[in-house]
């Protein structure tokens, strides 16, 4: 069986199992934009990625905002970003200088849910009175113990959690002994485009329209989206 294969049984299976999820979640997420909320997004390592992504998308919701912290990120090292994940504390500093307002949400992406920089950030975030969603991988708590010194892990300290169903390890393909390709950045973004695919549709379901980027590579869109980014001059765009 191929990888893409293996991906889309396992984003239909995500789909089903999460279906209730995703409505209360979309639902959540569509009120806190209504009272002029933004969405907020975190992760660490190749998880910054998927938090990037739904940031300044054509097609895509525009109160989105990634939270970035460049020791957690690849491009300042990768093995450095894995180090700071495991560190108590790294986090706080940065996150007393983001913007982040009670009538918020924030979205945190972890695959594993055990190391101290996610777990943090929900904790501050939460503290807060921000709506905090954890996109993690439930089955890690089974086999690995949480890093943080609480021994709670990511599931535990936010209000409602996507489970991201991706095997330990994260690789999705098996011959003997050897497991090889990671399937959380596919699954990931996939989760993060649901939620704000329902999100969208739930705004639009009680008459509102919701502000939504055009592509910049369309003509007579540049207006449309220098609107909705005055709009939301929270957000450094």
């Amino acid at each position: 069986m191929s990888y893409l294969t293996k991906v889309s049984q396992k984003l239909l299976e995500i789909e089903s199992s999460q279906f209730h999820n995703f409505v209360k979640i979309s639902k959540n997420l569509s009120r806190i934009i209504q009272a002029g909320g933004i969405i907020h997004t975190f992760g660490c390592g190749h998880s910054s990625l998927l938090a990037q992504d739904v940031f300044y998308r054509a097609g895509g919701l525009v109160p989105v905002h990634p939270i970035w912290i460049e020791e957690l990120m690849l491009h300042q090292g990768a093995r450095q970003a894995s180090e700071s994940e495991r560190k108590p504390g790294v986090v706080q500093q940065y996150l007393e200088k983001e913007d982040l307002q009670k009538k918020d949400a924030v979205l945190i992406i972890s695959t594993s849910g055990r190391n101290p920089a996610p777990i943090e950030t929900a904790i501050y975030c939460r503290e807060l009175g921000l709506y905090t969603v954890a996109l993690t991988s439930l089955c890690y708590s089974q086999s690995q113990p949480s890093r943080h010194s609480s021994n709670q892990r990511l599931e535990d300290v936010v209000d409602d959690v996507i489970d991201m169903e991706v095997p330990v390890g994260d690789t999705i393909m098996q011959k003997g002994a050897r497991s090889y390709s990671p399937v959380s950045s596919v699954v990931g973004a996939g989760i993060l485009h649901e939620l704000m695919t329902k999100t969208i549709e739930r705004i639009e379901e009680i008459g509102e329209t919701p502000p939504v980027f055009k592509s910049g590579n369309v003509d007579g869109s540049d207006q449309h989206n220098q609107n909705m980014m005055q709009a939301y001059k929270r957000i450094s765009f």
